[in-house]
């Protein structure tokens, strides 16, 4: 350093004076190392046969047949929380949006028959608090645990200045595998499926940036009663974890004996995005308003002012999974997911499209 450096004027002849060290930038390597520590013990519990490894590695490994794989299809996804995390943050409630994480990414593996097999999540914030990133992180263990799945590797990405104090994001990847020869994507469906919806937690993960300008509009606090669940406050209804399905979907499937043809996860886009993923050009889905939604849809419609058709365009409204069945599965499918704790309601019929739209909802288009 030369002595006439500006970052040491009074010592100009201490050589240490103006170094800058890692912490200086406003990266904590030491919380880091705490957080792992932290959460190592939780990514143990998810352990299952192929995954073996410590975390910590550069790389983690799975082994397929250790899992009693032979002819496997390997289904990858990754997802997000949206704005909901928002929501989290500004309530201080931060063990849900983990297992939203989770659900978001392995919900969408099962569709296609798969069984999640491992998890990846990567965390990034301004300034790495410990005991938040941990509660996270104990949410996405707890999915992980729910879905039958390692939680096996992530990263921790602490950047300043690309967050506001106290942010954080998520992005969450899932791996799955399904024997060839089971795999379900939608070709077999058929005329007369019979439409199985099972019940929603809520919003899920979906939706939140219209949440959150009904919010401000209730001009209610998120730590006020929830006008829908006076029992809790209205940060904690919203911030309802979304449902894992997994379980419940694969015992389904092999109940079914091959006639559960489709699977469809309701997310962003609500009925008429999703539906007419996996129907095909020629099918329609018929719904019929057979369930109740939970109470929180009607509030978001109401203090909304959100029409019947933009919340079923935007929302689950109370379904978040749907599988198209075989007339004669219907009954053996729907006692395996009732068995495994789901609310099913038969929500509607596989019809042929013709010249009409690939979603008919009853009592909402006309």
């Amino acid at each position: 350093m030369s002595p006439t450096d500006p970052a040491s004027p009074d010592r100009p002849n201490d050589p240490a004076a103006g170094r800058l060290t890692y912490a200086d930038a406003g990266v904590d390597i030491d919380a880091g190392n705490a957080l792992v520590d932290r959460i190592k013990p939780l990514a143990k519990a998810t352990r299952r046969p192929g995954a073996d490894g410590a975390l910590g590695g550069f790389g983690a490994l799975f082994d397929l047949k250790a899992a009693g794989y032979e002819d496997p299809i390997l289904v990858s996804g990754t997802d997000g929380v949206g704005t909901k995390l928002k929501l989290a943050i500004e309530a201080d409630r931060h063990e849900g949006v983990g297992v939203d994480l989770v659900a978001m990414c392995v919900n969408d593996l099962v569709v296609q028959g798969a069984e999640p097999l491992f998890f990846l999540d990567y965390f990034a914030t301004g300034r790495l608090s410990v005991e938040t990133a941990a509660a996270v992180v104990e949410g996405i263990a707890a999915g992980c645990k729910q879905s039958g799945c390692a939680l096996i590797g992530g990263e921790t990405a602490e950047m300043p200045g690309m967050y506001a104090d106290g942010h954080y994001d998520l992005a969450g990847f899932a791996v799955g595998a399904v024997e060839r020869a089971q795999l379900i994507d939608g070709t077999r469906t058929a005329t007369g499926d019979v439409l199985l919806g099972l019940a929603s937690s809520g919003p899920h993960s979906n939706g939140y940036s219209l949440i959150r300008r009904i919010v401000e509009r209730s001009g209610l606090a998120l730590d006020d009663a929830a006008p829908f669940d006076p029992e809790r406050s209205l940060g904690a209804a919203l911030l309802t974890p979304t449902r894992l399905y997994v379980r419940a979907c694969l015992d389904a499937i092999a109940a079914g004996g091959g006639g559960v043809h489709a699977l469809c996860h309701i997310t962003g886009g609500g009925f008429y995005e999703n539906l007419p993923r996996v129907t095909g050009p020629d099918l329609a889905c018929a719904v019929e308003r057979s369930w109740t939604p939970p109470a929180v849809f009607d509030w978001l419609a109401e203090v909304g002012r959100v029409t019947a058709h933009e919340m079923h365009r935007t929302f689950n409204c109370g379904i978040g999974m749907v599988l198209a069945v075989a007339p004669d599965a219907a009954a053996p499918v729907r006692a395996a997911l009732e068995a495994a704790g789901e609310t099913v309601y038969e929500i509607g019929a596989l019809t042929p499209r013709g010249d009409g739209s690939a979603v008919r909802i009853a009592g909402v288009d006309a």
